[in-house]
This record gives structure tokens, sequence and C-alpha cells, in this order.
């Protein structure tokens, strides 16, 4: 940890601030207290204001919001003001009081505002400018500025080496006995029973059942006893802890490489704790089951309601379990349960909203994310959007791509891949271009397509297409892009059910279905169009070598859609997933996926074979890639603005 003594300096982990052209506002910075000081791994944006000043927040808006959001292990640190105009030490001092202001709406604990605060400040006139400062005790009268900031080259090495997860999911029942002469006394009764769930959490009584999620190391048991009864949880304490207990490093996996760190799933250490109750462990000897019964002396209701808990929280490697169970994962199922309470309430009578926690990992952000979703209302219901739509503003999401939909989710115990059963299409080999090099020997920029497809070639799933299908498998493998980017949750059609759908809009005889006949870019866009909705851009070029004439615009399409492109000539198709464009020379090269290879899934074998690759207009030989003596259409699938 850096000197106390030292010139402050500011770390930076997260890729970018949330600095929108033209408007004002402010943005919540987010550290941990098991990171060095004024260390920032995240923005929140601030969506909850008190008036139409967007720099005067609702705090008990927003502590609700990102108390939800924020695992524990994470904090607030600071505040980030942009404006017009700034004076930059009085909107400093703003900043630091906003943050104070927070992070005691978020905690009981008085003491938690005087800590050292990072605040701030960005001047709209001059954006890339970010003026930071420090308030070392909380204190408004004790700012200072800071010049040296530095930008973590490897944020995911630096938080997950030297950090864990502490995954808990728990069912809970509470039930709920009422005269139905005065309904409303069930919500008090609802608030005791959470409240005496929540207490249940510190009974001497409780085992915890701890045991690593991605080793095969053994479990651990730790009692009531053994955590700490202090329901305080301040970020010095937790520096602080007790380190001779066991740790939470032993269950950290030596082997693990976090320098090519791919997924929250595979990169980060992962430790399950489960609670039990004894309720006999004082027993003096084992008896058999005793049943009480106490009837109600007025007519009584019953109502059951059912909690899904699930936290995880972020925790130093060398802090102990016993501490990071009490001040973690504790008070985060309570909280939890207390924000599930909340929604409830107003509508228990009527109806039990059907309340589900889910954790994602969106890109650009660092940490895991916790939302509640209500499941009795369909993802696509405008409620659910809605929701989606105000987390991507706070989380400075695009609003043109689905990164928050349930099918989003980390998978943090490999519940998604725990049937036996394979998924269709699950064989297929994935991202084939990722082994190329990024460059088409044009010496220009490469402009690629985002996100992951399947590659659908001949004979695929035992159909021998070959000669007439290569547009068919294109289109598979556009389809399966929209799939993985959790555009559709339809299955990627057969060629059976691509004829079916243009024979059900009436492009086709109903003869069609079964035959071999060919398929171009238009009856493309009209099976995306009715199977999920995805409207297309089809470019028309008179002969093959006009092609080159379009890769500017190609290289507009990889940048803003992202989608697989469908290249049909003469009797051929194709699959686009890139271009190389050099804007002086004019040069471009095409990265082409083929339709038409026929061998077995070798990733190997493809590439070298050339099946995936870079392919230039005329090669060095002097040969045409694409037909001069042969029209091309391009079909441009478009990105659905959808969340």
């Amino acid at each position: 940890m850096a000197n106390e003594n030292q010139d402050p300096a500011i770390r930076i982990l997260c890729r970018r601030l949330q600095i929108i052209k033209n408007e004002s506002g402010i943005q919540w910075l987010i550290g941990s207290p098991f990171f060095p000081r004024y260390t920032v791994i995240s923005t929140f944006r601030c969506i909850h204001t008190t008036s139409s000043n967007p720099l005067s927040p609702d705090f008990s808006k927003e502590s609700d919001d990102i108390r939800t959001l924020l695992p524990k292990g994470f904090e607030v640190i600071g505040a980030l003001i942009v404006g017009k105009d700034c004076t930059f030490d009085k909107i400093a001092k703003e900043a630091i009081n906003a943050a104070c202001n927070m992070r005691k709406s978020l905690s009981s604990d008085a003491n938690l505002g005087n800590q050292e605060l990072i605040g701030a400040v960005v001047d709209l006139n001059n954006a890339k400018d970010v003026r930071f400062f420090v308030s070392k005790d909380g204190q408004l009268d004790s700012l200072e500025s800071v010049s040296s900031i530095v930008y973590e080259d490897n944020p995911e090495k630096f938080v997950w080496e030297r950090g864990c997860l502490l995954h808990c999911a728990l069912q809970v029942k509470l039930p709920l006995y009422y005269q139905p002469s005065k309904p409303y006394d069930v919500h008090e009764i609802y608030m005791r029973a959470a409240d005496a769930v929540a207490s249940k959490f510190r009974d001497p009584l409780v085992t915890c059942l701890i045991e690593a999620l991605n080793e095969t190391s053994g479990a651990i048991v730790l009692r009531g006893s053994e955590l700490s009864t202090d329901s305080s949880s301040s970020s010095s304490e937790l520096k602080g802890s007790d380190t001779k207990a066991l740790l939470c490093s032993h269950f950290s996996s030596r082997s693990k490489d976090i320098t090519s760190f791919s997924s929250i799933e595979e990169s980060a250490d992962k430790i399950q704790v489960s609670f039990l109750l004894n309720k006999s462990m004082n027993s003096v000897k084992p008896s058999a089951p005793i049943t009480e019964y106490y009837p109600a002396t007025q007519e009584t209701q019953l109502l059951v309601v059912g909690h899904k808990l699930e936290v995880l929280c972020y925790a130093s490697k060398d802090l102990s379990l016993a501490y990071g169970i009490s001040k973690l994962v504790i008070p985060a199922l309570v909280d939890q349960l207390h924000s599930m309470r909340k929604v409830s309430i107003p509508d228990l009578l009527k109806r039990h909203p059907e309340l589900h926690p889910y954790h994602f990992l969106p890109p650009g952000i660092l940490h895991p994310i916790t939302v509640l979703y209500e499941l009795s209302y369909g993802e696509t219901e405008l409620k659910q959007v809605e929701t989606r739509r105000s987390l991507h503003l706070r989380l400075g999401l695009p609003f043109d791509r689905p990164l928050l939909r349930i099918s989003n989710a980390i998978d943090i115990v490999g519940k998604k891949h725990s049937s036996n059963l394979v998924q269709k299409g699950s064989s297929f080999l994935k991202d084939v271009h990722l082994t190329i090099p990024n460059s088409g020997a044009s010496r220009g920029v490469a402009s690629l397509v985002q996100g992951s497809y399947q590659y659908y070639h001949y004979l695929h799933e035992g159909l021998d297409d070959s000669g007439w299908g290569c547009a068919y498998r294109s289109l598979q493998t556009i389809i399966s892009w929209f799939k993985l980017q959790n555009y559709t949750s339809i299955d990627v059609p057969s060629h059976r059910e691509i004829q079916q759908a243009l024979v059900e809009i009436g492009d086709k005889d109903p003869s069609f279905i079964g035959s071999r006949e060919w398929i171009g870019a238009i009856e493309l866009s009209f099976v995306l169009d009715k199977l999920i909705g995805a409207s297309c851009k089809i470019i028309n070029v008179r002969s093959g070598a006009e092609l080159p004439e379009k890769c500017r615009e190609l290289a507009l399409h990889f940048e803003n859609q992202g989608t697989p492109i469908m290249i049909g000539g003469g009797v051929l198709a194709y699959t686009l997933l890139g271009v190389d464009y050099n804007d002086a020379s004019g040069d471009c090269a095409f990265l082409i996926l083929d339709p038409h290879y026929t061998g077995s899934d070798d990733i190997k074998k493809i590439v070298n074979s050339g099946w995936c690759g870079w392919k230039k207009a005329v090669d060095s030989k002097g040969k045409h890639f694409f037909l001069h003596d042969k029209f091309y259409n391009l079909l441009l699938p478009q990105r659905p603005n959808m969340v």
C-alpha cells in the first residue's frame, strides 16, 4: 500500500470516464478498501436528482440503486462533476460533499463520510481535462490537488490477482399468518418476518460451509460463534482485519494465469458460502421430533412469500474467511433481503412480485454488478425494457445492444453447463478469425465483426448441401451472431426451416420446401426479418471489379453495426467478417469466411488452407477473387436498436 506521507496519486483502472458531450451531471467514483487508496475501478452515473438540476442527487433513491448494484467489497470513494465554466476548487468541494452524503446514505455508520475521498471535475469546454482533488479526512477545507494520474495497463490482472469472489445463494420462505379482517397487518408481519430471517444469519447455531467453486480442494466449516458479531463493516475495519485465521487465499488457484484474462467465470477465484442452521446443537441427548399445535383464536389466512437471495462479494485474498463472511456476505444478504422487501410490500396482497437477482459483467466494467429483475414481467415488456435502459444509462452502456438481459448473466456456479444435454449448434466452431492477424496486407485499418458467431459450412449436421447451400450456410452464421449477442433466443434454423419461412411469407411456392434451389441476398433479408425482426441494407454492384470501391462503406458498417455480411455473386456466396482499408492508397482486403468448406472442424486446417482468411480483390499473381463478369449483392444486417 502507498506510503501515507507520499504525495497522493490517482490510479484509474476503468477504460473511460462517462463524459457525455454537452451534458452536465454527477458520477460516483467506485473503489475498494482492498485497493491502494485513490484507486478508481468504475464510475456510476447519478440518474436520480431532487429537481431539474442534474447536480442535486436524490440520495435516497441513488443509495437504494447502488446498494443493489454494487457488490460488497466495492464502495463509493468519490464523485466526479461534469459542468460548464467550472471553478475547479469550488466544484471539487461539491463533489466530495456529495460523495460524503452518498456514503452516509449507503451505511448506518456515521463515520463513513470521514474518509479519504476523491473530488473530480470536468469542464465541458474542455472535456479531456479531468482535474482531481483529494480530501484526506472528508473535510472540505483540506482539499489537495492531484497531478499524478496512473492508468493501469492490465486492470483485470490488478483486480483478480489480489482479490476473489464470495458467492452465496439462499432460498427464503416467509409464512405470514394474518386475520382477513385486518389484511394490511400483513405488511408489519412481513417486515418482522424478514428481520427475523436477517438476525438468523448471526445466530451462534449457524454453520457456514465454505468451498471453492473452481477447484477440487475440500470444504471447511465455520460455526456462527466463530464469526464476528459486530454488524458494522467500515473500510478501515476491512483493511485491518485479523489475518491469522484461515484466509480466502486458502481456496485460490495457484496455477491460474490472470495475465490472459478471458472471463470472470474462468479467471477469477470463486468461493461458495452456504448457510446451515443446526437447531439441535445444544440438545443433551438425541430425541424424537416433537410437534406442537397452537390453535388460532380467530380466522386466519396464510400467505407464503418466497425470496431467492444470491449475492456476490469481492474480498482480498489475504482477508480471513470468517471476517469476509461476517463483514461482506452477511451484510450483502441482509441488504438484498431488505431491497426485495421494499419492492414487495406495496403489492403484497395483490400479487407477490417474483424477484430474482442476476449478476452481470458488461463490457468495459471490471467488476460484477447485481440486478433484481421481476420475472412476472417478460423481457420485452415495457417495464423491463425501461429498467434495462436506466441501467444502461447509469453504467454508460450503448442503447443499441442487449447487455443486461437474463441471457447475458454471468454463470458463477456453472449452471449453464451442468446439463448433459448438448444444445443445438453448441458443437460448431466459434470466432474462427481470431486466430488470424488483424491485417489484410493493405497496411490500412482493419474493421472487423463485433462479437461472436458460429462457423456454418457445407456438410454440417449430416446434410449434403454441396453446390447449392452456401447462402443458407452464410445465413446460419449470421443468425448465430444474433443469437450469441442475445438479440434472439431462437435456434439457428435448418435449410428446411429457412425454406418454410420463405413459403410462409409468400415469396416461394410450397414445392420449394425440401428442394435444392439457391437463395440470394433478397431471400436472406426476408428470412432475417421474419425470424428475428432484423432489417437489412443491400448493396448492389455490377461486377466483382467494383467491390473494392465499397470498402470504405463496408468498414463503416463493421464499425457501427458489427454484423457479418453475406456476399453473393453468380452461384457463390461468402460470409464477410471484416475489411482492411488503406485510406491513403485506397488499397483493401476482405476477411472471408468460406461456407464451401467440406472438411472436419479443425480450425488449424481451416485457417491454413485459406477457408477463413484475408483475400485481396487481385492477389500477387494477378488472380481475381471476385469475378468481373458477375454482379454481386451484399447483405448488411442492421443491429437492432434495443436493450
